[in-house]
């Protein structure tokens, strides 16, 4: 990807936690300034803030050196925020993760393909405290729902098994 992509995609990003009520600031040329590695972004909303090492890609996996995860870890600790690395692919929002949860390669590099991204990443809604993510099974069980109701069962096999017509069974449906 192109330096002027990902400088875009950067600014894309310090707008969009703008917008969600963060203080945002994007490291001037992060990276290369100085001989200290600063993380892409730093956003915090007075309770929690972020340094976030962020990288795009039109669909290929992202890969981030171990030195850059680990030079995001040490400024993180030291300046008092919480490590991400957020990742965008082209046709999809931003995901973060927790440089802990990111796949590490045989070499001790890190990558993250985008069906990892869409599946396990954590959204920008989420992300900014917007929503939460909710699995299907968790959804489940809040709504207290236990699956079907037993008459409603019966009389669907009934009408299964050719003992009841469908007529017969909408009506007792109803």
């Amino acid at each position: 990807m192109s330096h002027a992509k990902g400088d875009r995609r950067e600014r894309e990003l310090v707008n969009e936690l703008d917008e969600a009520g963060f203080a945002v600031m994007r490291a001037p040329a992060s990276g290369s300034a100085t001989e200290r590695e600063l993380p892409d972004v730093l956003a915090g909303d007075g309770e929690i803030f972020y340094a976030i090492e962020a990288k795009s890609s039109s669909g290929d996996p992202i890969y981030l050196s171990g030195e850059e995860v680990e030079a995001l870890i040490y400024f993180a600790q030291n300046f008092g925020a919480k490590p991400r690395i957020g990742v965008r692919f082209d046709r999809e929002e931003w995901y973060f993760f927790h440089p802990a949860d990111l796949h590490v390669t045989d070499g001790g590099n890190y990558r993250v393909k985008k069906e990892t991204a869409i599946a396990e990443g954590t959204d920008f809604p989420e992300f900014v405290g917007r929503s939460e993510k909710v699995t299907l099974e968790e959804a489940a069980n809040a709504s207290g729902d236990d699956g079907p109701d037993e008459d409603v069962l019966r009389v669907l096999n009934a009408v299964e098994q050719g003992v009841m017509d469908v007529e017969e069974a909408a009506e007792l449906l109803e």
